[in-house]
């Protein structure tokens, strides 16, 4: 008897919806967010669905440095929250993010705002993003994406009129970013 062993790779059906914020202020800062959501596209089960446009946005908590680029990234993907996490993480590696000041200057930044509208609440990873809601350079370009106006029970209009004060900008529209919203080849 001759057993035959076929192994298939099987890519997961299951696709969890999740929002990211991507920020940065250093050097060429468009640049840095094309490159980070270039990346993103590239990983096996990751898709990309919308991307915002570019805001420029004074910084919120340390003022002495550069105006950052945001913008917001609809995803779908097959990995589980901690594996999005450390996903983003190694891109912001790769890309050279240095930070050593808490909410100082860094060329890239990616944030899991959402994932499904679940709860996560563990030492490497709190969602929704604890800050979300408190700062219009998330919500802005989180709005324009989403097709609720509430996430986790929360309008998001409310808190953007809440946080009037923000300056927030467009700097540029999402066809600038000229991304190619496909799997294809994945």
């Amino acid at each position: 008897i001759h057993e035959h062993w076929i192994f298939i790779n099987i890519r997961k059906t299951v696709k969890n919806t999740c929002f990211l914020s991507l920020g940065s202020n250093l050097c060429d800062r468009l640049h840095f967010l094309k490159l980070a959501i270039q990346m993103l596209s590239e990983q096996y089960d990751i898709t990309i669905e919308k991307c915002s446009n570019v805001y420029e946005t004074e910084p919120q908590n340390l003022k002495d440095q550069p105006y950052f680029l945001n913008c917001a990234i609809k995803i779908k993907t097959g990995l589980s929250p901690l594996k999005l996490l450390e996903t983003c993480q190694k891109i912001e590696s790769t890309i050279g993010r240095n930070q050593t000041i808490r909410f100082g200057p860094r060329n890239i930044d990616i944030d899991i705002l959402t994932f499904n509208e679940e709860y996560v609440d563990s030492p490497q990873l709190t969602i929704p993003h604890p800050r979300m809601f408190e700062r219009n350079f998330v919500l802005i370009p989180l709005r324009e994406i989403c097709e609720a106006e509430k996430l986790y029970g929360h309008g998001l209009s409310f808190f953007i009129q809440k946080n009037s004060n923000q300056q927030v900008s467009i700097f540029c529209q999402s066809t600038d970013i000229n991304i190619v919203y496909s799997d294809v080849n994945k």
